[in-house]
């Protein structure tokens, strides 16, 4: 039975330059590409960690500005894109997210599930999405089926931006 089951190995990843720090449940791959929102090219820095059938991810875009019109601008895309990614309805609800010197920052809590791909295989979906000064960040979790409690609280419960 337990080798059906993914091994979670926590380690937290530490980001200065983006201002993040999360706990990821295996050593993650890195990737960077440009999004073209608004009318502009942004880069997206994305670490990723993989398991069997599941992904928990920290994504940041660095905007050229912290003007609030583009960080809504960005937030409005990230949230629609992922629940068009399942054919879901973009519906979210307001959260804090942990400053790491104390206090919060608003965000957006994102829970879909739906078929995605082109196999039109099952996924559900688990995001944050957090604007601060010249960021955006998505932290998600994809999955063929929801892992753990634990294991998404874990991650979620260590995501801290500076």
């Amino acid at each position: 039975m337990a080798g059906c089951s993914p091994t979670y190995d926590w380690r937290t990843i530490t980001d200065n330059s983006d201002g993040y720090a999360i706990d990821l449940p295996a050593k993650p791959t890195e990737d960077e590409r440009s999004v073209d929102i608004a009318g502009q090219s942004l880069p997206m820095h994305m670490r990723a960690a993989h398991l069997k059938g599941a992904v928990f991810a920290v994504g940041t875009i660095v905007l050229p500005s912290d003007d609030p019109q583009l960080q809504r601008t960005v937030l409005d895309y990230l949230r629609t894109g992922l629940a068009r990614n399942l054919g879901a309805a973009p519906n979210s609800r307001a959260i804090g997210v942990p400053l790491a010197a104390g206090g919060q920052v608003p965000a957006l809590e994102i829970a879909l599930s739906g078929t995605a791909g082109d196999e039109h295989e099952h996924k559900m979906l688990h995001a944050w999405l957090v604007a601060r000064g010249r960021h955006v960040y998505q932290a998600v979790i994809a999955a063929d089926r929801a892992p753990p409690p634990e294991q998404s609280d874990q991650f979620f419960g260590s995501f801290k931006v500076f």
